[in-house]
């Protein structure tokens, strides 16, 4: 630690002690301060000259700024008038206030406005940055508040607030809020909020909120909220909502909600209003489903609607197609089905009305059409035109 005295004098007199280790410096009105030299670590030590230089302080804060912002500086600050909150040129690790650095390396806790030109170095995983966030790529361990970037915004750990950039928004664990960014907005574990992305949006677990993505959206596990992707949504999962996509909606679980597909949709389970330009399968239907050529499932429950066929093992409700119902081996219809050809391979216990009704046997119901087979009816009874009913 070595003293400094300047003359006495308006504006001057400042008295005190400058630490070669520590480049933070408080000013206030006019300074007089020796000579400086940095050190190739970067350090700042007080000139072997005893000249001295006085300075405004407009002019140390831009003499600061420069130096940060041209990385001179990268483990230390310029800080007014303390080095806990104020103003901050440099990589001032514990601050609120107005902060500029160009890359930041070690930071702790930043609270306030944070301005950096780019990404932080290794070591800022665990960073707390809570504010206003700007700059190229601005980032840290966890975001708290508005993060914009240029380029893009994220967390190492997790973004919550608004984070976006023209290229993506993103964070290492969950990235919560209204997030943007031209390519995608994702995380490893989950998103939630609304989440825009110009090719995509996804998560590596759950996806909650508003969801849009130019191609997809889509998630690890579970999707839920309103999703729409100009090709497609889906999820390893469960998918629930309201889901739109260009090509297809799928689910490796449930799906769930108001589905709609350009060209198909499916899971195990499909349940609610399902829409889809060509097909439309599952384990299980239930709900409303309207596809544009076929739909089917091993049960089939609710109001089906096939452009051309329908099928299954079980249906149940009201099942309407342009071409063929059919009804696997050993199978059974509750129900009505109505198309030109109902070839129901199984028990009818209900209403056929077709063209030409075929079926194993019929427990209680009856067929209508202009051919009418049950093959288990007593001989002459098999065959008949107009209706057929249980004859055995």
């Amino acid at each position: 630690m070595e003293e400094y005295y300047t003359p006495a004098g308006p504006g001057m007199g400042i008295e005190g002690t400058f630490s070669p280790g520590d480049s933070s410096i408080i000013v206030a009105g006019e300074v007089w301060i020796k000579d400086l030299f940095f050190r190739p670590g970067g350090s700042i030590m007080n000139a072997v000259s005893s000249h001295k230089i006085p300075l405004r302080t407009g002019q140390v804060i831009g003499l600061a700024l420069l130096f940060a912002l041209a990385g001179i500086l990268p483990a230390q600050s310029v800080d007014f008038p303390s080095k806990r909150w104020g103003l901050s040129f440099g990589n001032s690790k514990e601050f609120t206030g107005l902060r500029f650095n160009f890359r930041d390396f070690g930071v702790v806790r930043i609270t306030g406005l944070n301005f950096t030109l780019w990404t932080p170095r290794k070591g800022d995983e665990e960073s707390v940055i809570t504010g206003l966030s700007l700059g190229v790529a601005p980032s840290g361990g966890y975001l708290r508040g508005i993060q914009v970037g240029l380029l893009g915004a994220g967390g190492s750990k997790s973004a919550v607030g608004i984070t976006g950039g023209l290229l993506g928004a993103g964070a290492g664990d969950n990235l919560i809020g209204l997030n943007f960014g031209g390519l995608g907005a994702g995380a490893g574990n989950n998103v939630a909020g609304i989440s825009i992305g110009g090719l995509g949006v996804g998560a590596g677990e759950n996806l909650t909120g508003l969801n849009i993505g130019g191609l997809g959206a889509g998630a690890g596990r579970n999707l839920t909220g309103i999703s729409i992707g100009g090709l497609g949504v889906g999820a390893g999962e469960n998918v629930t909502g309201l889901n739109i996509g260009g090509v297809g909606v799928g689910a490796g679980g449930r799906l769930a909600g108001i589905t709609i597909a350009g060209i198909g949709a499916g899971a195990d389970s499909v349940r609610g209003l399902t829409i889809a330009g060509i097909g439309v399968g599952g384990d299980d239907l239930l709900g409303v489903t309207i596809a544009g050529l076929a739909a089917g499932g091993s049960r089939v429950r609710g109001l089906t609607i096939g452009g051309l066929a329908v099928g299954g093992e079980e249906l149940t409700g009201v099942q309407v197609a342009g071409a063929l119902i059919k009804i696997v081996h050993d199978g059974r219809l509750r129900g009505v089905a109505v198309s030109p050809f109902n070839h129901l391979k199984g028990s009818v216990n209900g209403l056929s009305i077709g063209i030409v009704n075929f079926a194993y046997r019929i427990e209680k119901g009856i067929q209508i059409g202009l051919v009418n087979i049950v093959r288990e009816n007593k001989p002459g009874l098999r065959v008949l035109p107009l209706f057929n009913a249980d004859f055995r």
